[in-house]
């Protein structure tokens, strides 16, 4: 895919080592830590389970729990239950192809374990080409090698860790959404909007996505407006439009539909084993095979929008309770990072906002040259995509998942994040430019200075500064957290 230079060798070791490390813990943390009863989706295995399959239940349980439950139950039995819905079929399409590619083992294993193994190797394989991915988008974008390698460092230590390498979607979603951001620096927006629209099958906030073709074909218009061909650009700038939108929502109608046709019309529904019907009427699951449901005979049946406000209560201001309070807690630290990131962006480039990012510069030379750095011109339609995340879900979702909704979403986590720690500690600005050659200078007394500049700050916690033990605190904190919770069916981000 690229070339593997110093730095991308780096970051793609630090990546693996990372998941390997977090698939060790989370094994360890499922044996030692008895599981706590949660009153979660949990349906009853029907393939019989033999002494393989319990050897991987033991290593990858802990993969496989809270939503991953979904995934796999919609990867081994296709959507059967209507909350299914609420989860979009791009991962476990995925895992079924991991699946299969895992044929030789059918006879030792069953399909369960099957899509556990494909979740590890998957998973894992996606968030390390994510973050060589991120890196290589950094460099695009940021002109500023030490910040792009700084974040994509940090994304191996991503405080949605736990996410990123269980059986959920998040690190298929920054793969594809990571590339998509990539192909449109480079100009080619073709296969941008390819990587956009898969990025829509896997998860639904990929539609926001629309916002980075729109805004790119925007600049384009006025970059070529003239009085003599604006009826002409004005033209082509709806053609595009429409067909952007046409592009990204295609895989959410299509997925609308086929939920249209399973739950709406006349004999479509597939038939359901006794276990899982009998698991319907325990829990009260709608199938196919009940009522036609309310949301069928409404104008535009979207059955994502009703799974969102009845089962999930997803809506605006509905989360703001009292007894919520932990949960904004949990999630306010990554809320106060993008909020800090957008005011400290907006702060030093006002006018950029009020003009959309749309300004002309007068300076030829500022435009074959941006100002390097997050601080860049070119991050402002990041900015504005995490602030319109971070509005969203703090408004009108189940707040605790802010987190990982943010870190799989927006690369301005990591790329603000490693503005800071350049900016403030020592430690980093005593390196060269480049990773893996030897310190530019002598870092300061009693410091140290690993190969990995990540492991070299946590080795000198003591002497970093207090802004760089507070972003590492936070993301290793959240790393390690979320692993002993999360596997062990406690409640977490």
């Amino acid at each position: 895919m690229w070339p593997l230079d110093p730095s991308r060798k780096e970051v793609l070791g630090f990546a693996v080592s990372c998941r390997v490390l977090t698939l060790a813990l989370q094994a360890l943390f499922n044996a030692i830590i008895p599981d706590h009863r949660a009153e979660a989706f949990s349906p009853p295995r029907l393939a019989p389970s033999g002494s393989a399959d319990q050897l991987v239940e033991g290593l990858l349980g802990g993969l496989s729990h809270w939503d991953a439950e979904h995934f796999l139950f919609i990867a081994e039995h296709g959507y059967l239950y209507e909350h299914n819905f609420a989860f979009f079929p791009g991962f476990p399409l995925v895992l079924l192809l991991g699946a299969e590619l895992l044929r030789p083992l059918w006879g030792l294993l069953n399909l369960r374990s099957c899509l556990l193994i494909s979740v590890a190797l998957l998973n894992s394989l996606f968030s390390a080409l994510a973050a060589l991915v991120l890196h290589d988008l950094g460099c695009l974008v940021l002109h500023c090698p030490r910040q792009a390698f700084y974040g994509a460092l940090l994304f191996c230590l991503s405080p949605a860790n736990v996410f990123l390498t269980a059986g959920y979607s998040e690190a298929l979603f920054a793969l594809l959404t990571f590339s998509a951001m990539g192909q449109l620096e480079r100009g080619r927006s073709w296969t941008s909007g390819l990587f956009f629209a898969l990025a829509t099958g896997v998860r639904s906030n990929g539609l926001v996505n629309i916002g980075f073709l729109i805004h790119s074909q925007c600049q384009g218009f006025f970059s070529s407006l003239t009085v003599q061909n604006a009826l002409r650009q004005l033209l082509k700038l709806m053609g595009s439009v429409f067909l952007s939108v046409f592009t990204l929502g295609l895989p959410f109608a299509l997925f609308q539909y086929y939920a249209y046709t399973q739950f709406c019309l006349p004999g479509s529904a597939h038939p359901i084993p006794q276990p899982l019907l009998q698991l319907a009427v325990d829990q009260g699951y709608r199938t196919a095979e009940g009522n036609k449901p309310p949301w069928c005979s409404w104008e535009l049946p979207l059955i994502y929008s009703y799974i969102q406000d009845v089962y999930w209560n997803v809506g605006f201001l509905r989360y703001y309770e009292l007894k919520q309070v932990p949960n904004f807690l949990l999630a306010a630290p990554m809320a106060i990072l993008v909020a800090w990131a957008t005011w400290t962006y907006v702060t030093t480039h006002p006018w950029l906002f009020l003009t959309l990012g749309m300004q002309r510069s007068k300076n030829k030379r500022t435009l074959e040259k941006p100002e390097p750095g997050f601080l860049s011109p070119r991050v402002f339609v990041y900015l504005v995509h995490a602030a319109a995340l971070l509005l969203f879900g703090s408004l009108c979702m189940h707040v605790q998942v802010l987190t990982r909704f943010l870190c799989s979403s927006t690369p301005i986590v990591y790329w603000f994040s490693a503005h800071l720690l350049l900016d403030q500690e020592p430690l980093l600005r005593s390196l060269e430019a480049m990773p893996g050659k030897p310190p530019a200078g002598h870092p300061p007394p009693g410091q140290k200075v690993p190969r990995n500049s990540m492991m070299g700050l946590l080795y000198n916690w003591k002497t970093c500064s207090l802004v760089t033990r507070c972003i590492l605190g936070y993301f290793v904190t959240y790393w390690l957290l979320g692993l002993l919770l999360h596997c062990n069916w406690l409640p977490w981000t």
